[in-house]
């Protein structure tokens, strides 16, 4: 069972995917994480990258990750060319993730644009995390030593929150990591019983 975990930047997803991965049996794909490692790694992707956004786009053999947060989040015709590059070869990944860990209770796909890459199609279950937006934006400049403008830039080129959590089975208020883990807990039995 594939079970999609999203929320919108700064909303505490990975820490509530990592709330999942604690439990034995469970294992969770960070799309994001895997996403950036397959930027650096694989040439396909750094061919193409380099085709469209330059040669800045590379630094030293890394991704130039600034540099193209600053195209993408402004443009959105370019953050589409960005994720159809990308997202093929996640994809492909993912499924050979799935297949390695099919003897698992659930497999959580965490991924910060699972509606906006139709991802979502291909999961069992829906989960949003939520959080006010003020505390989202508060989140994201600390953690990143960003700007509240540039959190702003990449908020809107995510879904709205409520079209997400239309779309959801679960919805987890991270506020809170006590209140956040409460949650966790209780759609982890839901899951559980529903897969014995």
């Amino acid at each position: 069972m594939v079970i999609g975990l999203t929320g919108g930047i700064g909303s505490g997803k990975t820490t509530v995917a990592n709330i999942f991965a604690s439990y034995k049996n469970v294992v969770v794909y960070f799309a994001d994480a895997e996403a950036k490692k397959l930027m650096n790694t694989s040439k396909e992707i750094k061919q193409k990258l380099i085709a469209f956004f330059g040669e800045n786009t590379f630094l030293e053999g890394k991704l130039n990750r600034p540099f193209i947060a600053d195209i993408v989040f402004k443009d959105k015709e370019k953050l589409q060319v960005l994720n159809s590059i990308v997202h093929p070869l996640v994809k492909k990944h993912f499924k050979e993730f799935v297949k390695a860990n099919s003897h698992k209770h659930y497999i959580i796909y965490e991924n910060a644009i699972l509606f906006e890459s139709n991802s979502y199609t291909n999961c069992d279950k829906i989960i949003t995390v939520f959080a006010p937006l003020d505390l989202r934006i508060q989140r994201v400049v600390k953690r990143d030593n960003t700007s509240k403008e540039k959190v702003l830039n990449r908020i809107k080129s995510q879904w709205k929150e409520d079209k997400k959590l239309l779309l959801s089975n679960y919805i987890i208020e991270n506020i809170s990591l006590e209140i956040a883990k409460n949650q966790v807990h209780k759609i982890h039995n839901i899951l559980t019983e529903k897969s014995i």
